[in-house]
């Protein structure tokens, strides 16, 4: 124990360990704690014995009422809880019951991160058991409310852990659909590495959220009197890359090699430049858009999506016209990776099958004509054809099988333009992918009303089961959350040192066959979440092998199940007995 303590101090990662030693522990487990079974008995340790008011002052090993009578004397707890014992499931039960009572998702959330704040595995226990209840309550939507209220101050800490294995780092500048949030979006970080944790498995110690600081251009923020941010504009150019490379450096100097760096919600013009120079030199990845050498997550559950249709439809990929709706850093990012399995698929050049994809942005469809006015990542989709305005005659010019919105901005999937896809196709598979559910394009009621039945839907947001007409339609969430903890849980167990495209493929490709015939069956195209732990570890388990393939990871030799090392590694939140 004494060496493998020396080990982690001096910055030897724990997959450089004896793999005996991380058995599952997956990302690090530095006091032993998960090499016993939850029968067994392990020492709190902190940096001493945690005991008495420490111990229920950690949270990472409070276990509140449920400390046996034989642990209350170890660990001199007498007098400092009330005389009842209550299990974890009870304390569970009770939790939830207490939540649900709650009318605003505001105040769930409120009372979730006071949860983890003083009870990490319970707060973990209570989202991995009830995944698709608290989601949508811990992450996008309820957390960029969270974000404009101001609740950063109770995760500006310094962090005490010094082994990381994940970084979601963000500046605040494009937070969700609400903007520039400046320091009031580090709710974002902490939010995205609770799911890493909850849905992928990853150790909340290996984790850490980060947002860097540059001002920003809120003037709301700028006046308000409470806004706890640098009040400046913010920083550009040169001063901007000269602190962001310094944080890349440092990081990789710290943490080592293989520490996943996730950039979150940073604006168009920084987040390209970013991902493209350290794409070759760190294990980065956006979650948001697209780049050389990198593709986003997003991207690879559409994907997911549109392969499972393909199901219920027939035929290939590549036998579609693509419409996008909105041409920023999402778009993009998942029209790229469609045209990339489309010429995978078909065997024809990536510069061809992007001519199946079509792109819309504030002024109109993506001509050839706009060439010279167009962002560069704009560019490749610029074809040959007049210029269109609205929606509704670009829908009647390229006639697309499948629809996708990507704009930010809720309504724009008009009853006209819904009725002109299902004029075309008997079956249109309409995307309408803008968070929160405000600023989806159009609700899956207007989807399923509007086509008759007839539509294959999915949203960014969650939407009810809707009735049409007798029968119960279930509206698929086309949500990232599908593949990031299980890309990073893939990346960790396996070392990798790189993020590569064919990865995002193994991904999409994993998620897209986790849906069963009775998913088909109710028109899902994508599996429910509650199974998000064995969905993660099928595509952790296929990103590592797409890693093993490549000579990206480091971990050797190779293991012969990965899936069962996936599961393996993945954290668990119940309590331990404490001798």
């Amino acid at each position: 124990m004494e060496s493998t303590l020396k080990e982690m101090r001096v910055g030897a990662s724990v997959l450089d360990m004896d793999p005996k030693s991380t058995v599952g522990g997956g990302v690090e487990d530095v006091y032993g704690e998960d090499r016993a079974t939850e029968d067994l008995l392990v020492t709190p340790w902190t940096i001493s014995v945690a005991s008495g008011y420490t111990l229920l002052r950690d949270p990472q090993h409070n276990k509140g009422l449920a400390f046996t009578e034989k642990e209350r004397d170890a660990h001199y707890l007498r007098g400092l809880l009330p005389p009842a014992t209550v299990s974890q499931q009870l304390q569970e039960k009770k939790l939830m019951n207490t939540i649900r009572q709650y009318q605003l998702p505001l105040q769930k959330y409120t009372a979730m991160m006071e949860l983890e704040e003083r009870n990490e595995r319970l707060f973990y226990k209570l989202l991995i058991d009830n995944v698709e209840e608290l989601l949508p309550v811990v992450y996008t939507p309820t957390v960029g409310e969270a974000c404009q209220k101001g609740k950063v101050l109770d995760v500006l800490k310094n962090w005490p852990r010094k082994s990381v294995q994940v970084i979601v780092v963000t500046d605040g500048e494009r937070i969700l659909g609400l903007g520039d949030l400046g320091c009031q979006g580090m709710g974002i970080p902490v939010g995205k590495l609770a799911l890493y944790t909850a849905l992928g498995g990853i150790r909340p110690s290996a984790c850490l959220p980060v947002t860097i600081d540059v001002g920003t251009n809120n003037e709301q923020l700028l006046n308000d009197e409470f806004y706890i941010g640098l009040k400046q504009l913010r920083a550009t150019g040169q001063e901007y890359y000269e602190l962001l490379h310094e944080f890349m450096t440092a990081v990789k100097q710290n943490y080592g090699e293989k520490v996943l760096i996730q950039f979150e919600d940073f604006a168009n013009h920084n987040a390209f430049e970013l991902l493209a120079k350290y794409g070759t030199t760190h294990l980065v990845f956006n979650d948001d858009i697209q780049a050389r050498g990198s593709l986003i997550g997003t991207a690879s559950v559409v994907l997911a999506g549109l392969l499972s249709a393909l199901k219920l439809l027939g035929g290939n990929i590549a036998d579609h016209t693509f419409l996008f709706l909105g041409a920023g850093e999402a778009g993009t990012g998942i029209a790229e990776l469609i045209a990339l399995e489309m010429s995978r698929q078909s065997k024809v050049p990536l510069e061809e099958t992007r001519k199946m994809i079509w792109l819309m942005d504030s002024k109109g469809l993506i001509v050839s004509s706009r060439k010279d006015s167009l962002q560069h990542f704009k560019k490749p989709w610029a074809h040959e054809h007049e210029p269109v305005k609205g929606l509704l005659d670009a829908v009647q010019a390229v006639k697309p099988t499948v629809l996708i919105g990507t704009s930010g901005v809720g309504g724009t999937f008009s009853k006209e333009v819904i009725e002109a896809m299902v004029f075309y196709n008997e079956k249109p598979i309409i995307l309408a992918l803008s968070n929160p559910a405000s600023h989806s394009e159009c609700t899956a009621e207007e989807a399923y009303s509007w086509t008759k039945g007839k539509a294959i839907f999915a949203s960014g947001s969650p939407f009810a089961p809707v009735e049409y007409e007798g029968q119960v339609f279930y509206p698929g969430q086309s949500n990232n959350t599908y593949i990031f903890p299980g890309l990073g849980l893939g990346l960790v167990m396996s070392g990798a040192i790189r993020v590569h495209d064919d990865m995002l493929l193994a991904a999409a490709e994993a998620l897209s066959g986790q849906v069963t015939e009775e998913h088909f069956s109710k028109g899902l195209i994508y599996p429910p979440l509650s199974n998000i732990r064995k969905i993660s570890a099928h595509i952790a388990a296929n990103v590592a092998t797409k890693a093993y393939e490549l000579g990206l990871a480091t971990r050797l030799p190779r293991p012969e199940n990965l899936v069962k090392l996936a599961e393996s590694c993945m954290y668990s939140p119940n309590y331990r007995n404490y001798r």
